[in-house]
């Protein structure tokens, strides 16, 4: 096998790692919307190994970037697609970190639970897990218009944030009782960790586009 066609051949090990690792957080956050929606605290304990996997998926496509990099030598096409897969490990990583922070609050919100109808947040759990699959069909098909796409729907869920938080603030202020107005607090905190998921998976696009233009940062998205 050339020097090419094996270098070729790691950098698609990569693209499927990354992949792969996509789907990780896309079932990770799947589990824990469901564990939210039913307050099954069972469920949103396996959110804690599922992120260990994503954490361990994170350092080994690092180390198989890093690998390749050093016993290589990629053209400037060829670094640029390296160096995305690594930012996009670290932004995936992130987005199971704001997930686990989801479940991490679903048994107290069981323990006292609150009277809010909110389907802000529905929305908002729905929103991101779209723009999440929707990252998955732009890195393999290119699309550099679905990934400024899915840099706008962002601002969809940043609006939905911003109307949901004066209403979890103002049941806060009527409710006298400590417990209650902590668990809506936990809410809130939800949607924080929701909202910040989506701002990640912009990132991720805006990575894309970068990867397939060279213009980074064009979707002015980039948070950390």
């Amino acid at each position: 096998m050339q020097i090419r066609e094996r270098f070729d051949k790691k950098l698609n090990e990569l693209r499927n790692d990354i992949l792969n690792m996509e789907s990780m957080v896309e079932n990770e956050l799947q589990v824990a919307l469901k564990a939210l929606d039913t307050l099954d605290t069972e469920l949103a304990r396996q959110v804690s190994g599922l992120d260990k996997a994503v954490n361990a998926s994170r350092y080994a496509i690092e180390a198989d970037c890093l690998e390749l990099i050093a016993t290589q030598q990629p053209t400037a096409s060829d670094l640029r697609a390296i160096i995305t897969v690594m930012n996009m490990t670290v932004d995936l990583e992130r987005m199971g970190d704001q997930t686990k922070g989801v479940a991490k609050v679903i048994p107290h919100i069981k323990k006292y639970p609150t009277d809010l109808h909110l389907p802000e947040l529905k929305a908002m759990g729905d929103t991101v897990l779209a723009m999440l699959r929707q990252t998955v069909v732009a890195y393999t098909t290119n699309n550099i218009e679905l990934a400024r796409s899915i840099i706008k729907q962002d601002n969809d869920v940043d609006e939905l944030y911003a109307s949901l938080f004066p209403q979890i603030m103002a049941h806060m202020a009527s409710n006298n009782e400590v417990e209650k107005v902590e668990a809506t607090y936990e809410v809130l905190r939800v949607a924080r960790e929701l909202e910040r998921f989506g701002d990640l998976v912009a990132n991720i696009a805006d990575r894309l586009i970068y990867l397939a233009t060279g213009n980074l940062h064009e979707g002015k998205k980039q948070k950390v």
